[in-house]
């Protein structure tokens, strides 16, 4: 059975920070390509970041320079540093595992965490 459980939200003052932590089991952790996904109130979830097995990372605009994505497959775990929050960043925090082998995915979700920017 796969589960992603996610940790390390809260509220959170703008220009402050947080860590999140996504742990992983069920899965060969390292072969998967691992992102963050966010959903703020009243809009569709959308890509926040993405390392792949080799380390190779990706962002969405809106965060470049401020989250950083990482992980450590000895621990089965990915993190999102969030430095110099604001406001919009206030949304639930998917971790999300995903791989693909041909036309076969392999495609799962956490159940989030929530961090809420405010003063």
């Amino acid at each position: 059975q796969v589960q992603l459980v996610e940790s390390g939200g809260g509220l959170v003052q703008p220009g402050g920070s947080l860590r999140l932590s996504c742990q992983a089991s069920g899965i060969i952790f390292s072969i998967y390509i691992m992102g963050w996904y966010r959903q703020a109130p009243g809009k569709e979830r959308e890509l926040v970041a993405t390392i792949t097995s080799g380390g190779t990372t990706h962002y969405v605009d809106s965060v470049k320079g401020r989250f950083t994505i990482s992980r450590d497959d000895a621990k089965n775990t990915v993190y999102l540093h969030l430095n110099s929050l604001k406001f919009e960043d206030t949304a639930v925090y998917y971790c999300n595992a995903y791989r693909s082998v041909g036309a076969v995915r392999y495609n799962y979700w956490g159940k989030g965490t929530l961090v809420t920017v405010s003063s």
